[in-house]
């Protein structure tokens, strides 16, 4: 029985969309007897059976080699396309992971959705959501993960703009679509000429294909950096990061998802296509700089945001860049760590920020405080998934980021000074939001606050427990992928005292967050450097006027010209060509007299003219022939 559902593990995936298909009769509203609860129960069964499934075929696979299953789509010529499928404990842990949280979220769902009058499209499109998600995560095919990233790009688009009747997220869900598809068109071209070097190439091929197939220098770094453009989109990282913040217009059960396993997905596909980064040192350095960068500064910008959502979802952008930095440096082990520990830790966030906006109808952490005593189970929520983030014991990511450097990684001094900023800032972020949210005097939209109902407080207490025993996975992962395994030997100098450096920076933040005045009204500083980064750091480092002034300048300037073009060049043509026409018909129509004499002798000049013109073009080749034939005949 076992090996049988390890062998149809490749329909997990397809229970999810089954159960958005069993949602449309409530979707469409051809059933309104029973109100839109039933689809919701629906889509939520069909993922309990993906999960369990996935964790029986998880108990199957568990330390057996990796098998693949492939089908044949297409074959013309020397075309060969195939739909590639891997059962492996990663892909089937990964997949599980997915259908979890899933779970999870869509059971928080029915709680945190329970008014709304779309229950029914929410669901089916949850359940669409989840179905592309579980395909990415067993995918071994470039064709098809890139075919379902594109399903990710539309969910996305059609969860932020699930509440179509706002403005405002009409537009943000416009801006995330757009984002995303700068980079998928990117990710389009690299995949294209990654397949052109390699016949039925799949993921599981790369590392062979790499090594055995080298290609020039300038080839690889522009294919690096076509692949790095789709995951630069996906996960939120500069400069295609804005979209993550817009996003947060939509659902928050949709936001659980998007913030922690969506996101990964294209890390995900990133962790797969490492190999293709080791044939150039600059895709490779390009991975770590941005992921650098946005770690440093949307860990800054998490920092001056004051809507709860945004200020968590600036903090997704911040880990993902951690993953980048990963990939970069080869440690595709410690990226699947990064990825398990953040998802879970993220989700929970996520899910006791729903649970402060569905209570208290608002999402200004300025105008929150003391809740902690009135929201208990939502406190111990906020309160173990910061901890999650933070490398502070005995938290899953101190011992992920611990096991970074475990070994002898070739890691330099610059990795322990990255990690430490982001660990110090995101502990102060983390400290600021659960002052001024759970502590404090109560404000006067937080005076009359009590615990959510029981579906939103199950999900929060079960993703407690998973994410107390996150720390086991760093602890126990034993299939080491990355070219250097650990040695478990104490490095020399300051990376030896990694760990303990790295639970003082998380200590510090943390002590820096409660002693720091917090002030309810958004103060404005005097100095005008404070006031210029504070206004630098809340607005984004201003990219979206950035954006405005450069690129959408541009395309404006070039489709103005375009019109111009359109209506003075091509249709000027055209009715040039309209008049001569009239002005012809018109001329013409005074010849006409009714005698035929006229009109034959008109079909007889027009005849001569056709000859002669035929004639004169040939003459000259007729007069030299004869020439020629006279010349050699004398």
């Amino acid at each position: 029985m076992a090996d049988f559902l390890l062998q149809h593990s490749w329909l997990i995936p397809l229970y999810s969309l089954a159960g958005a298909v069993l949602t449309l009769p409530w979707s469409f509203r051809l059933i309104r007897a029973t109100g839109p609860r039933p689809a919701a129960y629906f889509n939520i069964l069909m993922t309990l059976i993906s999960a369990l499934h996935g964790l029986a075929a998880l108990t199957a696979v568990w330390g057996q080699p990796a098998r693949q299953l492939v089908w044949d789509w297409l074959t013309v010529a020397d075309l060969n396309l195939s739909l590639s499928v891997q059962i492996s404990p990663v892909t089937i842990g990964a997949l599980e992971v997915v259908t979890g949280v899933s779970f999870l979220a869509q059971l928080y769902a029915l709680g945190y959705m329970e008014k709304d009058w779309s229950l029914a499209r929410f669901y089916g499109l949850l359940g669409f959501f989840e179905a592309a998600l579980g395909g990415i995560a067993l995918s071994d095919s470039l064709l098809f993960s890139y075919a379902l990233l594109e399903m990710l790009t539309l969910s996305t688009y059609l969860l932020v703009g699930f509440w179509y009747a706002q403005p405002l997220v009409v537009s943000a869900a416009r801006d995330a679509f757009l984002t995303k598809r700068v980079g998928d068109i990117i990710l389009l071209m690299g995949l294209v000429a990654l397949s052109s070097y390699g016949e039925g190439l799949t993921f599981s091929q790369l590392e062979t294909w790499a090594a055995s197939s080298p290609i020039p220098p300038l080839t690889a770094a522009l294919l690096g950096l076509s692949l790095i453009a789709g995951p630069t989109g996906k996960c939120a990282q500069f400069p295609l990061n804005l979209w993550l913040d817009e996003a947060m217009e939509g659902p928050n059960p949709a936001g659980i998802m998007r913030n922690s396993i969506v996101v990964s997905a294209g890390a995900y596909v990133l962790i797969k296509l490492q190999p293709v980064f080791t044939l150039s040192p600059l895709a490779a350095g390009t991975l770590i700089t941005l992921g650098a960068f946005t770690a440093v500064t949307s860990s800054c910008i998490a920092l001056a945001q004051i809507d709860i959502k945004r200020t968590l979802s600036h903090s997704t952008s911040v880990y993902l860049g951690l993953v980048f930095i990963a990939v970069g440096l080869g440690d595709v082990d410690i990226a699947f760590l990064l990825l398990f520990s953040h998802a879970l830790a993220k989700a929970l966030l996520f899910m006791s920020a729903g649970a402060v906006i569905t209570t208290t109808s608002n999402q200004n952490i300025m105008e929150m405080g003391g809740l902690g005593s009135r929201m208990p189970a939502t406190t111990t929520a906020f309160l173990v998934g910061g901890l999650g983030l933070i490398s502070l014991l005995p938290s899953g990511m101190f011992f992920t980021w611990s096991r970074w450097f475990n070994g002898d990684w070739g890691v330099n001094g610059w990795l322990l000074a990255l990690l430490a900023v982001v660990n110090l800032l995101s502990a102060l972020n983390l400290t600021r939001v659960f002052r001024l949210v759970f502590l404090g005097v109560a404000q006067a939209k937080t005076r009359r606050a009590p615990e959510v109902a029981w579906p939103m407080a199950v999900p929060m207490v079960s993703l407690i427990l998973l994410t107390l025993c996150a720390p086991l996975a760093p602890l126990t992962w034993p299939l080491w992928l990355s070219p250097n395994p650990p040695l478990h030997r104490e490095l020399g100098g300051i990376l030896s005292q990694a760990p303990a450096l790295l639970i003082l920076t998380g200590v510090a933040g943390v002590g820096i967050g409660f002693l720091l005045p917090l002030g309810r009204a958004w103060s404005r500083p005097t100095l005008l450097p404070l006031r210029f980064f504070q206004d630098l750091f809340a607005y984004d480092l201003y990219l979206d006027r950035i954006y405005s002034v450069t690129i959408v300048a541009a395309v404006s300037a070039v489709a103005k010209m375009s019109a111009w073009f359109d209506r003075y060049v091509i249709d000027g043509a055209v009715n040039l060509v309209s008049l001569a026409t009239l002005f012809s018909g018109s001329a013409l129509k005074y010849n006409v007299s009714g005698q035929s004499q006229f009109y034959l002798l008109t079909m007889l000049v027009a005849l001569s003219l056709l000859f002669w013109f035929t004639l004169s073009d040939q003459w000259g080749l007729i007069s030299q022939f004869w020439g020629d034939w006279l010349g050699g005949a004398s």
